[in-house]
């Protein structure tokens, strides 16, 4: 776990120090990808604490699910249609499916 915190510290450092940006064409593709990402962490910390995380499982999940979000809503953009509500609806009941777990894991440990 401690790892996974020092990640997460260099990440938000990198983030704030490097004059990374992108156009805004691309803003749903994003967005899109990090909710596919969130739902793969807040996936991964259920995991772990139900004792069955898989970091095979966890980076296939994290660059799988983000690559097919954005390809998703790349092609719902080229057919004119909003397939990003799809990968919006999924991700985002899935995220709060795993956020009410973990909630129920921290508040039962007493």
């Amino acid at each position: 776990m401690i790892f996974a915190l020092i990640g997460i510290l260099i990440g938000v450092i990198i983030g704030f120090f490097l004059p990374i940006t992108y156009a805004t064409s691309y803003s749903l593709y994003i967005s899109v990808a990090i909710l596919a990402c969130m739902d793969s962490v807040f996936g991964g910390i259920r995991a772990t604490l139900d004792d069955v995380f898989d970091a095979r499982i966890f980076i296939s999940g994290f660059f799988g699910n983000a690559i097919l979000a954005a390809f998703l809503a790349y092609i719902g953009d080229k057919l004119a249609v909003p397939l990003y509500y799809a990968a919006i609806f999924a991700f985002g009941v899935r995220l709060f499916q795993n956020f009410a777990i973990i909630r129920r894991h921290i508040f039962s440990r007493d």
